[in-house]
């Protein structure tokens, strides 16, 4: 098969990485891509949001099968665009890809299909939002739990998580009147503040059959311990022994299968990758938010556990026979992938810092080294976004995994990189917890 990946980052090239390992590829290439794409197939100087290129390029080439990686294309419509020409394509379409492009629709969504969600309000600007929150918490208590949500996307930080009223009432300024997030800022959502573990839930469904992937937990905040800013994600790990075989059934009865049927109900067919950021809360598990492709760094981890051919997957969920297939075989070791970010990420960053040590990180057994936000320059491999490497392993265990994958991380430098020391620890916390529980 002649396949093209659309997206330049982590996902994008575990994505690549995975599929280059298919007996029926013929020819892959990745659109834009980036520098550690290139070692998996050959990449395309066409952005993602370049709908009609995308076209041109796919039809020119005879593609056979195109796998959208980030969002931003689904919600502007690259699937429908190339469907119309007939070409197969992985991924939802515009009008399910507003399950993520917009708050308003997945909130709306889910209060249709009867799932177990946080109570919310939506404001269309910042003076009604602050007199919403004004006249529910009077006076200067200080503790008001509340989340602030942009609409749109924000490239996972649209979502300020607040204690305090005056950090809420900051946080509708940003967003109401500074346009913090730019278009995607209004309308905003205020909803309650979920107290729990937050996992995340991955499966694919061809519309009709619902293929669960292995739990995984990502990190979002930037710091240790949960603290700081939110990212695009910070590390992830699977399995996770949060979620048992029992919750997983309950997360899929309660909560995927009703919003697949309720999009089905709307003549909004669901097809692709439906991803449940979940709050395990003390009543059960709750739908923070639903993306409608492989999170990342989510999907790094998830695949390197995959022993199946991804190919077979996609294909079958794209011809709509994903029933007929056999179920995927996963490898029973853990992963974790740690991410590498750039100095002052979530914030402002520089780029082209050349990055050294990554041969070396290669060399160590059960490791591989994604690449999110880098580029060549010159004949080097350079720092090109905030998210840099997804550094992830393979291990018998959890704790083996993180040991690999922080022996990787160690061998990597380049000026300011870092990265979250604590991936998985909410793992043996769980463990250690359980244990005692059980005593």
């Amino acid at each position: 098969m002649r396949v093209l990946v659309v997206g330049n980052g982590g996902r994008e090239h575990a994505l690549a990485w995975k599929i280059s390992q298919s007996r029926r590829l013929k020819r892959l290439w990745i659109a834009p891509g980036n520098a550690g794409t290139a070692l998996e197939g050959e990449n395309v100087n066409i952005l993602a949001e370049d709908i009609a290129g995308l076209v041109r390029f796919a039809k020119k080439e005879s593609v056979d099968l195109v796998v959208v990686g980030p969002e931003l294309p689904l919600t502007m419509g690259l699937v429908d665009a190339l469907e119309k020409e007939k070409i197969r394509v992985f991924g939802p379409s515009r009008a399910a890809a507003q399950l993520e492009g917009s708050k308003v629709t997945c909130k709306q969504t889910l209060r249709r299909a009867d799932v177990p969600t946080a109570e919310y309000q939506v404001f269309q600007d910042a003076d009604s939002a602050t007199r919403y929150v004004k006249a529910r918490f009077p006076g200067e208590r200080d503790r008001t739990p509340l989340v602030v949500k942009a609409d749109g996307l924000a490239s996972g930080k649209g979502v300020i998580v607040c204690s305090r009223r005056e950090q809420v009432l900051e946080a509708i300024d940003r967003m109401g009147r500074k346009l913090e997030f730019g278009k995607a800022s209004l309308p905003m959502i205020i909803e309650e503040r979920l107290e729990g573990q937050e996992v995340s839930v991955l499966a694919i469904t061809d519309g009709r059959t619902i293929l669960p992937l292995p739990a995984a937990q990502d990190h979002k905040a930037a710091y240790d311990g949960d603290q700081g800013p939110n990212t695009g994600g910070m590390g992830a790990y699977s399995p996770t022994p949060i979620i048992d075989e029992e919750l997983l059934e309950t997360v899929e009865d309660k909560i995927l299968v009703p919003t697949i049927h309720t999009m089905k109900r709307s003549r909004k067919p669901f097809r692709g990758v439906l991803y449940a950021g979940l709050m395990l809360t003390a009543n059960g598990p709750k739908v923070l938010e639903y993306n409608v492709r492989f999170g990342d760094p989510e999907c790094q981890p998830i695949l390197m556990r995959l022993k199946s051919d991804l190919l077979d997957i996609l294909e079958a969920t794209v011809d709509g026979r994903l029933g007929d297939i056999d179920a995927p075989e996963w490898d029973t070791r853990a992963s974790i992938c740690v991410v590498m970010a750039s100095a002052g990420y979530p914030g402002e960053y520089t780029k082209g810092h050349e990055i050294t040590g990554l041969e070396a990180a290669a060399a160590i057994p059960d490791v591989k080294v994604f690449h999110a936000g880098t580029s060549f320059q010159d004949g080097k491999v350079v720092t090109a976004g905030g998210r840099v490497l997804g550094v992830t392993a393979l291990g018998e265990s959890l704790a083996l995994a993180k040991l690999n994958a922080y022996k990787a991380v160690k061998e990597i430098r380049w000026p300011g990189a870092w990265c979250r020391k604590d991936i998985s620890d909410k793992a043996a916390a769980h463990v250690l917890a359980a244990g005692e529980l059980g005593r």
